[in-house]
């Protein structure tokens, strides 16, 4: 089993849209292949900041999802201009 750590920072005001968006991934994710369980978190001190503990039964079934059709539907940053930098994933326990 792996954990994936991926952590977003939100351009100020489009805090909502990324939630709801989260909302989207978790639907799609929930039948994923080797997919465990997934979080989100939003750091008290930067709300601005958020982070997706997601846990998985390997590298490979996270980067199947995120390299599936059903990801690609659901994450729209680009169109929505709502992430202030690109994404940073840290994987665990490989």
């Amino acid at each position: 089993m792996i954990t994936v750590g991926m952590n977003y920072d939100v351009l100020e005001g489009k805090e909502k849209i990324f939630e709801n968006a989260f909302d989207n991934v978790l639907h799609a994710i929930r039948n994923a292949p080797g997919h465990s369980e997934t979080f989100l978190y939003r750091n008290v001190h930067a709300p601005q900041s958020y982070l997706i503990i997601s846990d998985w039964n390997d590298t490979a079934a996270f980067e199947g999802f995120i390299a599936s059709d059903a990801f690609r539907a659901v994450t729209n940053w680009g169109k929505e201009q709502v992430l202030a930098g690109r994404p940073r994933h840290q994987v665990y326990g490989r």
